[in-house]
Order: structure tokens, then sequence, then C-alpha cells
């Protein structure tokens, strides 16, 4: 007998591919998002009616009817961020609480895990990771570190002692620490998060390892989302300069609690170039004029943070290495429309480094290679008004398919714009 499976929705590059945007346009077919891991640096942009919303915690299927929408054990949260998410969504006339489940196991982001977050960040100086200051990478660290305090500790009648242990040893921490500025008011910032605790009992606080497996035994349609991208993997990506978590396919299984065996297919999504936010290796960044044309159409700046992104070309080295650690079965091809004026674009095919050429992705990310390209054509016409295939001009056509040729997998979605209705699905 065929095994029921999940759906997943993961980022192939360095984060801010448009996961939000795809998730929102597939979730009609869905009765269930599951986010998965990561915790509120990620900005997923939503456009839709004329309008957009930025999701930091909640699955993006949560404008959807008809969709339950699960933080799943693999988050990492922060009441004040998630409540003020909430509060908003909800004042677009979106029933929440009808909604929104949470996983007991996903682990707690104190005050305190901000606070050395960025005194960890200030410490590092020139080498510092480009962290978003949110706390969340050590609110991992206390997950791996069997220090962390979960939701489900939330409903405990000594949740006030456990958190008050666990603020003395973030202090103790601190103090080891060199001074440095912080960026936030931590006694009103604390007395927020209290609140935003008792605001969050009145979801559905679940066993989501449970509810998610007797989902899909039921039969119901599920789509996993992961958060920022495959090359800030802590194990597989850019390291040192990564996210704290799993961002890869693999990730789905310990961040939902299902087996390998459920994952049906893998949707990769990819820009038709390349962004990073923050520090760490980039092997095709743009320095000239092409990098600021692509970030002022594009409008590439962070979704949470509003930083200016790094903009480069397409890097197919990469894009083939995320290919293979994810076992992705549909590509999505994000933001085609940004490369419409460019009389010339490029690809980087392998990299050069000592005098040799590569075209695997190096143990470094790539620190002091240098891209080695392929040009092609542009299209210099306009795709945003284009709905099917086979109206798209042919040098957009051919670049789709070098990429789909090197990669050995279909892109089965191509964005033309940032409008939900902006989609082409082949």
């Amino acid at each position: 007998m065929e095994q029921k499976k999940l759906d997943l929705v993961l980022g192939l590059q360095w984060g801010d591919e448009g996961k939000g945007k795809v998730v929102d346009v597939l979730t009609p077919s869905y009765k269930m998002v599951a986010r998965f891991q990561g915790g509120p640096n990620a900005g997923h942009s939503l456009v839709f009616d004329g309008d957009s919303f930025v999701l930091h915690t909640v699955p993006s299927g949560i404008f959807r009817e008809g969709t339950v929408n699960v933080i799943g054990n693999g988050v990492v949260i922060d009441p004040v961020i998630l409540m003020e998410e909430i509060d908003a969504i909800e004042k677009r006339g979106v029933d929440v609480s009808k909604k929104l489940v949470i996983s007991k196991r996903a682990h707690l982001i104190l005050p305190t895990h901000r606070s050395l977050d960025a005194a960890s960040e200030s410490a590092m100086g020139k080498g510092k990771i480009g962290s978003t200051l949110k706390g969340i990478g050590p609110a991992y660290a206390d997950k791996t570190g069997r220090y962390g305090l979960r939701v489900g500790d939330i409903l405990q009648e000594d949740f006030a002692a456990l958190y008050q242990a666990h603020k003395e040893r973030h202090l103790q921490l601190l103090d080891q620490y060199p001074p440095f500025e912080s960026p936030f008011n931590f006694d009103e910032y604390e007395q927020k998060w209290f609140q935003a605790v008792e605001q969050l009992k009145r979801f559905p606080f679940i066993d989501s390892e449970v509810y998610v497996n007797e989902a899909i035994e039921a039969g119901v349609p599920i789509l996993a989302e992961g958060a920022q991208g495959s090359l800030l993997d802590i194990d597989f990506g850019t390291y040192p300069f990564v996210t704290s978590s799993n961002t890869m396919s693999a990730g789905v299984c310990t961040g939902l609690g299902i087996a390998p065996s459920r994952v049906g297919k893998v949707y990769g999504i990819f820009k038709a170039y390349c962004t990073r936010v923050g520090s760490g290796p980039f092997p095709t960044e743009l320095f000239d004029e092409d990098g600021e044309k692509l970030r002022a159409i594009g409008h590439e700046y962070g979704a949470t943070t509003g930083r200016p992104r790094r903009t480069g070309w397409l890097d197919m080295v990469a894009l083939k290495y995320a290919v293979m650690m994810n076992g992705v079965t549909d590509l999505i091809m994000m933001k085609s429309d940004v490369l419409d004026s460019f009389d010339t674009i490029k690809v980087a095919v392998a990299y050069e480094e000592n005098g040799k050429k590569t075209d695997r992705f190096p143990y470094d990310g790539g620190k002091n290679v240098t891209p080695v390209y392929k040009e092609f054509p542009g299209w210099k016409s306009s795709l945003c008004e284009l709905r099917k295939y086979e109206d798209f001009p042919q040098a957009f056509k051919d670049y789709i398919a070098y990429i789909e040729a090197e990669t050995k997998c279909r892109i089965s979605i191509v964005s033309v714009g940032p409008d939900r209705d902006a989609t082409v699905i082949r």
C-alpha cells in the first residue's frame, strides 16, 4: 500500500528567494501549512490584492481560507514578535485563533537570548556573522545544550521560576563579554514578553509530531515550509556564516517529527540571480552597475531588517549542490522579471582557485574562488503581464532550458512579478 506523504517548500540560495509568495500561491491545494525550522529572522513577503505583508513566524498559509497553520517543534519563538505578527494579521480580518496551532516542543526565545546575541556579535568585531540580533542563535544553543525553555513549559505552575533560573544563568554569561550597546530596553521588553506569553495561551499548544503524522495518515494535503535558505544550513551552508538550524529538506524530519519516507514533492525555490544578506562568501557578488541595477529593480532589501542585500549573478555550482542535497523534484524560479532590461545575463558554471577549475561547491563556500561565467543574451522585454510559458520570449525560454539541463530538474513554476497572480505554472 502506497504511503501517504507531505510536500515541502524550501529555499535553495541564501534565503530571501520568495518562499512566502510560493507557499501562498500553492496553499489552495493544501489544507495544512507547517513551518519546520528557523526563528523570526525569516521574512516571508506576500503580495496580494494590491497590498503586501511580511510574515516572520506564522506559516504563509494564514491568509488562505480553510487552511490550518502549524508552528512545528523545530522553530524557535519570540512571544513578543509572534503576538505582534498575529495582531497585525487579525487587523486584516483573519481569525488567527481558528487557523494556528503551536508545537509544545518549540523552544522559546527569551529576552536574555537577545542580549546574548548582541553581546556575541559585538565581541566578534569585523568577523561578525551578520546576525539579525533576534536571539535566535543563543536560543538554539540552549536547545542543543539542554537548557531551553519550551512552549509547553508555559503551562507549568513553576514557569516564572523556570524563566528566572534561565535569566540568571544568561546574566552570568553576559558578564563574561566585553561591554556592548544593547539594541533594546531590557526591562520594557521583558514586561512585553510576559504579556505576550499570557496572550499565547489562547492558541492550542499541541503535540505537533502526533498531530502532523495523524493528518498525513488521514490523507490531509500538507505543505511544509522552510525558512532562510539551503546555503545557510548549519551543517552544509557557508559555515560559520549560516543560521542556527537545518534549512535543507532533511530538517523537515526533525523539525516536524516525520519519517523521511513521508516526504513527497520537494519544491526548491531560487531567484533568477542571487542575493545574500549579512557576511560570508558570495562568489558571484557584483560591485558594479549591474549589481546596483539588480538591487534597485528587485527591491533587494531585507524583509525583516531593511538591510541592502548583496546581489550577484546566478551561481549554478551552488544551485546544483542545493538541488542534490535537498532531493529537489520541482524547481521554482523567482524574480525573472528583474532581468528584463539586461543586455547580457551571466551564470557562474564553475569556480577557479589557485589556477584550478572546479564545478564542485567547496567546503569553505567559495571564499577565495573566481567564478567562470557563461553568458546569455537578454530577452529585453517585459515578462510581467505574461501568464503562459508559450508567450515567453525565446531568449528567456533558452535560459530556463539551460538551468533545467544543468540541474536535471524541471522548472515547474516561474514568477514574473511580486503579486500572487504574476505566476506561471507550467
